[in-house]
């Protein structure tokens, strides 16, 4: 990374294997997501989420300016809560009224939040379902910051 002084693959202590950003994604509490406003403003926000393995889920209300950008413009940025060992997804997201997905989503959360929502939390009506499936995913280690830092691209 020119500029940053970060060790080429052949000259640090080596890139970051994917599983160690599926269990910082898995283990994440929290998560920033960042979505674009129709002005072009940028837009953060902590969401709760789960991450499947591929998707990273996370609800909102559908009249949240989160929801409204994202119903503009579906590409965000979500990172997760560690800011020492980060991993950080760019993609595209798409809301969902998959009974099947939004089930899914919501016994995830559940378990993961230790809270007891029912189906009425997540009535497509009122609070959609989003999916942020990353085309780019980044990681690295503080403690390691010259020879950590990884990036992973989905093939498309």
């Amino acid at each position: 990374m020119p500029g940053y002084g970060v060790l080429g693959p052949e000259e640090g202590s080596g890139l970051l294997p994917w599983s160690w950003a599926d269990a910082h994604l898995r283990a994440a509490h929290d998560y920033w997501l960042a979505t674009v406003g129709a002005g072009g403003a940028p837009h953060v926000m902590p969401v709760w989420g789960v991450w499947d393995g591929t998707v990273l889920w996370f609800s909102s209300a559908l009249g949240s300016r989160k929801a409204r950008n994202l119903a503009l413009d579906p590409r965000a940025t979500a990172t997760t809560d560690v800011a020492q060992e980060p991993v950080v997804l760019e993609g595209i997201v798409e809301c969902t009224r998959d009974g099947s997905e939004i089930a899914t989503f919501l016994h995830a959360m559940n378990a993961k939040y230790e809270v007891a929502y029912d189906e009425d939390f997540l009535d497509p009506d009122v609070n959609g379902t989003y999916g942020l499936r990353p085309l780019r995913v980044f990681g690295l280690v503080e403690a390691d910051f010259t020879g950590s830092p990884t990036c992973w691209e989905r093939e498309r």
